[in-house]
């Protein structure tokens, strides 16, 4: 235990067997309960973990980083733990970091809390430009969304009190990262970063998550546009709705700037046809943002009696 906090680590890994072992070893001792979320391996990650004491949750087949870390989450939530720790098996972070992480969530100074790469500019890992930028541009998107600043909001290092567990709601099965920022902060929790030394690239393999930046940077914004929907749907609705009705007014504006000048109008009768469509579609986001806004009213009721069904779950584990 750690100031009489159970403290848990949850590992996803998918094909892992070359750095497993040396992460798990290098957990600190005062970490109760290591578990290791194999997702589908085809290699030897999962006897390894189990031949190093872990905590092993299988998935038959490969489900997506978003499923595991939830897989490990109801782990955690059944083992009564105070405090979860998630990070990455391919050894990137150093487990003796854990410490930096969960001692604010102990302290009762934060419910969430992230490593952060690049809050420290003293700190920034080696990485490619590109990367580097994809990570800023997200970290920009998630903060405006939020109305705080993130300095690094992709990260596979975090920590949780169980508080915030009971509360997190995840949709997301190919990541979970930017949806957890967005998910805490609408609700009111405390998130705070830590900066710390990350390796920029793997020791083993390469990244399944970064590998395809096109199809890393597609999977997450389809996360967010939908979190962002059911948590805060009347500004997206609404800004969606400005845009069709500019586009309407340009073509209106066209159309009347010709019939000024001929008195007709032929031949341009399709731009009023254009504009009208998009006025049209203008009114009809807007009144979609007005109904969606009704539905997040009712989802949040929702969360908090799946709150409280999970509290009443749970906090036998931890008597």
């Amino acid at each position: 235990m750690y100031n009489n906090q159970i403290i848990c680590v949850v590992i996803p890994a998918l094909n892992e067997e070359a750095s497993i072992g040396k992460v798990i070893d290098a957990i600190p001792a005062f970490v109760d309960h290591i578990i290791v979320v194999n997702d589908g391996s085809s290699d030897r990650t999962e006897a390894i973990a189990r031949s190093k004491g872990a905590i092993v949750v299988t998935h038959a087949v490969n489900k997506g980083l978003g499923i595991a870390f939830k897989s490990g989450v109801q782990r955690v939530l059944e083992l009564g733990g105070d405090v979860m720790v998630n990070m990455d098996a391919d050894g990137q972070f150093n487990p003796q970091d854990i410490e930096k992480l969960i001692l604010p969530i102990v302290q009762q100074q934060a419910d969430f809390v992230t490593a952060s790469r690049f809050k420290n500019p003293e700190l920034y890992p080696q990485m490619s430009s590109v990367k580097f930028w994809g990570n800023q541009r997200m970290s920009q998107l998630i903060s405006r969304i939020v109305g705080k600043r993130f300095y690094d909001v992709s990260c596979g290092f975090r920590a949780y009190s169980y508080e915030t567990l009971l509360r997190l709601n995840l949709f997301g099965k190919f990541t979970y990262t930017q949806e957890t920022f967005i998910d805490l902060a609408y609700k009111g929790l405390t998130i705070e970063e830590v900066p710390v030394v990350v390796r920029g690239t793997r020791e083993f393999g390469k990244s399944r998550m970064a590998s395809n930046l096109f199809k890393y940077a597609y999977n997450t914004s389809k996360i967010i546009l939908k979190t962002l929907r059911d948590y805060n749907p009347f500004p997206l609705f609404l800004q969606t709705a400005l845009v069709a009705a500019v586009f309407g007014l340009a073509f209106a504006t066209f159309l009347g700037y010709h019939y000024l000048q001929t008195g007709e109008f032929s031949p341009h009768k399709w731009a009023g046809f254009v504009a009208a469509g998009f006025f049209i579609a203008a009114m009809f986001l807007f009144g979609m943002g007005f109904v969606m806004d009704m539905f997040t009213r009712m989802r949040r009721n929702q969360e908090e009696l799946l709150y409280y069904l999970k509290k009443a779950q749970y906090d036998h584990n931890k008597r």
